[in-house]
């Protein structure tokens, strides 16, 4: 909260401030250069870690009534996570908000979209931005951007999947099944925009396009055969199950990659064995 304050002593540690008949501290590091006594001051109140009303001359990135994006500083396992509000106090966004697993709370570095509060000691805190808030800063998505690259963090986690807002500020959602991690809030998403629905939505993966994984899982393949001497026991006909364990994808990814590793003649197949073609 903004609120103007008159300088009434100086300390060793900074100023104390009149604020509304309240005896206020301003820290020296919460002071934008040297103060006089009898000086009119604006500042915002927080209240600092020995939980006593103080003040300070920066501005905090977000006020009361405001929605804004903050880092994550620290997370603690019972109270919440801590975020950067441009002060010298970090923001608590209690546990309460959070979803209940704790592999799904933000990690520090993350993002999150939040507003302030006060709690019943009229201290503050932080609340996730509900869907409401994020529909109000939204912005449509039109047909064209069908197939784009895009970034965005994540600001709910539901069992099949996530919501998140992207850089361009549209809404979308990404289904568990199109990405190779589970996905926690606040966390920076890189995709590609599978669906733009009718509402103006989209729909987002984040699997490589399969031109790009087909190459790279041929690429993991001639390697494999490279090392292995330029010969492997393994060909189209080769259990699934066996693929699965010893390259980490599927049958079908598998033959398509050794097909196109012979389609350029880079590999050929000769009594169940896959060849390297130099080394024929």
């Amino acid at each position: 909260m903004k609120v103007m304050g008159t300088i009434e002593r100086q300390a060793p540690f900074g100023y104390f401030l009149s604020v509304e008949g309240q005896d206020v501290l301003l820290h020296q590091s919460d002071a934008e250069g040297e103060l006089e006594i009898g000086e009119q001051v604006e500042v915002f109140l927080y209240h600092d870690h020995q939980d006593r009303i103080a003040a300070t001359q920066h501005e905090p990135y977000i006020t009361l009534g405001e929605f804004g994006w903050l880092e994550v500083k620290d997370v603690h396992p019972r109270m919440g996570v801590f975020l950067d509000n441009g002060i010298r106090k970090d923001l608590l966004l209690p546990a309460d908000q959070l979803p209940e697993i704790k592999s799904k709370w933000p990690r520090s570095g993350d993002r999150l979209y939040v507003g302030l509060e006060h709690d019943k000691q009229g201290r503050m805190l932080a609340v996730l931005g509900r869907e409401e808030n994020f529909e109000q800063i939204a912005v449509p998505a039109e047909q064209d951007i069908f197939n784009k690259d895009i970034t965005g963090y994540v600001y709910k986690v539901i069992k099949i999947g996530a919501f998140l807002l992207t850089e361009g500020q549209h809404l979308a959602f990404i289904h568990r099944d199109e990405t190779d991690e589970p996905l926690r809030v606040g966390q920076r998403v890189e995709g590609r925009i599978s669906k733009v629905r009718d509402d103006g939505r989209i729909n987002v993966t984040t699997k490589l396009r399969k031109e790009v994984s087909y190459s790279q899982d041929a690429e993991m393949i001639y390697d494999y055969i490279k090392n292995r001497g330029g010969r492997m026991p393994y060909t189209d006909k080769t259990d699934p199950d066996i693929i699965k364990e010893k390259f980490g994808i599927s049958k079908a990814a598998f033959k398509r990659a050794l097909g196109k590793l012979m389609k350029e003649r880079r590999a050929h197949q000769e009594e169940g064995w896959t060849v390297l073609s130099e080394q024929k």
